[in-house]
């Protein structure tokens, strides 16, 4: 049975439209929405029953309105993306950065969700964001012995802080992304489930023009839910949740596959657009070396995944993923950049840092499903990408080497079973 839409826009509303937010638990127990309200500011809903189904507007919104202009509060925030928890008595509320004024994150506390007072800027430092970034869709949670600011850039994605929560503000030691030009990992959320595992989810947008999603009647999926933890030295991991190898099918495994300087080889018997494979490389002295998907048999359609050394980068080469012109692979993810040269180039590849130890090997998970790929290398790095090959037969998975051999040790294949079958 499909769930009617938790919130709309009604006639009487304050707000007239519903953008990011997040939901958590009263101190009464009640489930809570705290989300965006467009041209109102930041407005809540209380769940009207235990399954999540009903949801009532509170008639105290917008619980901070946005200041206009000429309010002494203008300039100082902006009830922009909220994302707010309980801790002990007190409630918070980190709200976003909005990228049309240029505010900055700020932080916001009371006794209640109807009685929020500014307090200051949220974060102490922001050394990394760059020109006409933003901090949007904000999530802050607790990682190992430090605490995440998970986000996004408007223009380039989602990104992540890493510091210390300190006195009502963040203290950021270190910052990441997780999507880079060409990609489309966007508006990331997380839970934290029963078993203590901190899973994100993120929005995947779709390159197609409007006519094609509309005529198509579906746009943009969700990621594979994936798992975020610290590892020992206080780098972030990022690892497919282990129920996904429920889904595997028809298993089988290859070994030893060496690929000579400059060459290729096809991977007979292995092919498929839902796969999940394990793919393991010795270290290796070429100067590029990985994984082909979506291959044509001609190689007129393919994606190459490929580990440069010598550069540190994992990278997705789309260069040629599609023979459909109007697909265009673009620098910015979803507002336009003001620089027409950065808001009109394509790109080619998506191209993400991964530094490995002296004598480790590459290991990559990689998940092809339709139009998603999603590849893990090493447990601590992702690339998400979508791919619209436009032929059938673009199945093939092949590996290479180029500058230098290059060897798998074992390569993992098994087909994807469907998680909603018909």
């Amino acid at each position: 049975m499909p769930y009617p839409t938790a919130l709309d826009v009604h006639d009487g509303d304050v707000d007239r439209g519903i953008f990011s937010g997040n939901a958590f638990v009263t101190k009464e127990g009640v489930p809570i929405i705290l989300y965006h309200g467009v041209d109102a500011g930041n407005c809540i809903a209380l769940a009207q029953d235990d399954r999540l189904i009903r949801w009532k507007k509170s008639p105290a919104n917008p619980i901070v309105a946005m200041p206009k202009p000429g309010d002494p509060n203008y300039g100082k925030y902006d009830s922009w993306d909220p994302h707010g928890w309980l801790d002990g008595d007190t409630y918070y509320a980190l709200f976003g950065g909005n990228p049309g004024t240029g505010t900055p994150p700020t932080l916001f506390k009371g006794p209640s969700m109807t009685q929020l007072k500014f307090v200051g800027r949220f974060l102490k430092d922001d050394r990394w964001s760059g020109p006409e970034e933003d901090i949007s869709c904000p999530d802050f949670f607790k990682i190992g012995d430090r605490h995440m600011l998970l986000c996004i850039s408007h223009l380039h994605g989602a990104r992540y802080f890493l510091g210390r929560w300190k006195d009502d503000q963040f203290e950021p030691e270190s910052h990441g992304r997780m999507n880079w030009p060409g990609g489309a990992f966007f508006a990331p959320e997380t839970l934290l489930d029963n078993k203590g595992r901190r899973i994100l989810w993120a929005w995947c947008l779709d390159e197609r023009s409007p006519q094609v999603r509309a005529h198509s009647g579906w746009s943009g999926v969700m990621s594979l839910p994936r798992v975020l933890s610290l590892d020992s030295d206080g780098t972030l991991k990022i690892e497919p949740v282990e129920e996904l190898q429920r889904l595997r099918l028809h298993g089988r495994t290859e070994r030893n596959i060496l690929v000579k300087a400059d060459q290729e080889k096809l991977l007979d018997g292995i092919q498929g657009d839902t796969l999940e494979l394990a793919v393991e490389f010795t270290p290796s002295e070429a100067r590029e070396f990985g994984v082909k998907v979506r291959r044509t048999p001609d190689g007129a359609e393919e994606t190459a995944i490929s580990f440069l050394p010598q550069s540190g980068l994992l990278k997705i080469d789309v260069s040629k993923s599609t023979l459909n012109k109007a697909i265009r692979y673009r620098s910015w993810c979803l507002y336009k950049p003001r620089d027409p040269q950065l808001a009109n180039r394509p790109v080619f590849s998506q191209e993400a840092p991964l530094q490995l130890k002296p004598g480790e090997p590459l290991r990559l998970r990689i998940f092809i499903d339709r139009s998603m790929l999603e590849v893990f290398a090493n447990e601590r790095q992702c690339l998400t990408q979508r791919l619209w090959p436009t032929r059938r037969d673009a199945l093939g998975v092949s590996l290479f080497s180029r500058g230098g051999d290059s060897n798998a040790s074992s390569i993992q294949v098994w087909d994807m079973a469907a998680t909603n079958p018909d």
